[in-house]
């Protein structure tokens, strides 16, 4: 917050992570390609922008999207310390199923994903399907995460067992889906979903007694990026099989 309010501060800190990029880029046109930079005034003008508009979106994290989740998640399990079962912790289960959908429907990395993929499928892979399908697992995966981190259950666990049920599905879905599949997991975790779900899950765990915010509050976002893999196989296995039944 202290950063955002002085924006030369919040500019050099976000040049220092995008200046080596940059300089990567040009050293490669230059030394290795051995090839001017194309349109050099135009690649200075979008370098600002980024530049800009990076330092814009960090601050608006931390003024917003990081307080608000993290509020939710202080008030919600403010009124559920009595206990750790669906009654006293049923709406903190709600909200993160609600979260997650929500989010994920929203996310522009997804929908770039899902309509590429209807494209280059010729609409045999439904864009809204898929959008569905992903936001399902993500929701289902951050209400597991949140259950996880209330009853205080080790990580790894959970994550083992999952990629055990994708190694299956992946043995049996159909084979166009897979590299989809395993692509929809990585473009959830992407600017919308991560700042709420992330804060959804440091907050839950500065509120529960006997949990810390180190070792409970993080694993949400692997939650994230695992469910929806399983979540797209189960729709590509469930439309193979009401084709099948349909023949």
């Amino acid at each position: 917050m202290e950063l955002f309010l002085n924006p030369t501060k919040l500019l050099l800190a976000t040049a220092k992570d995008v200046l080596p990029v940059l300089a990567l880029l040009v050293v490669f046109q230059m030394a290795v390609l051995r090839r001017p930079l194309p349109r050099p005034g135009r690649i200075v003008f979008g370098f600002i922008l980024v530049l800009v508009g990076m330092a814009c979106f960090l601050g608006g994290l931390d003024m917003a999207l990081f307080p608000v989740g993290r509020a939710m998640a202080l008030q919600l399990s403010a009124s559920a310390q009595t206990g750790s079962s669906w009654s006293a912790y049923g709406w903190i289960y709600l909200f993160a199923f609600l979260v997650g959908f929500s989010t994920t429907i929203a996310e522009p990395s997804l929908i770039a994903v899902a309509n590429k993929a209807e494209e280059a499928s010729y609409k045999a892979v439904s864009s809204k399907g898929l959008r569905i399908a992903v936001a399902l697992g993500v929701a289902v995966g951050i209400t597991l995460g949140t259950f996880r981190i209330v009853t205080g259950t080790p990580l790894y666990l959970y994550i083992l067992f999952g990629y055990m049920v994708v190694a299956i599905q992946t043995y049996f879905a159909p084979r166009m889906i897979i590299p989809l599949a395993y692509d929809s997991g990585g473009v959830t975790t992407s600017t919308v979903t991560v700042p709420l779900v992330a804060a959804l899950g440091l907050g839950l765990a500065s509120n529960i007694p006997g949990r810390s915010p180190v070792l409970d509050g993080f694993g949400l976002i692997a939650f994230a990026s695992l469910f929806p893999i399983i979540s797209v196989l189960g729709y590509a296995q469930l439309a193979q099989w009401v084709v099948g039944r349909r023949k």
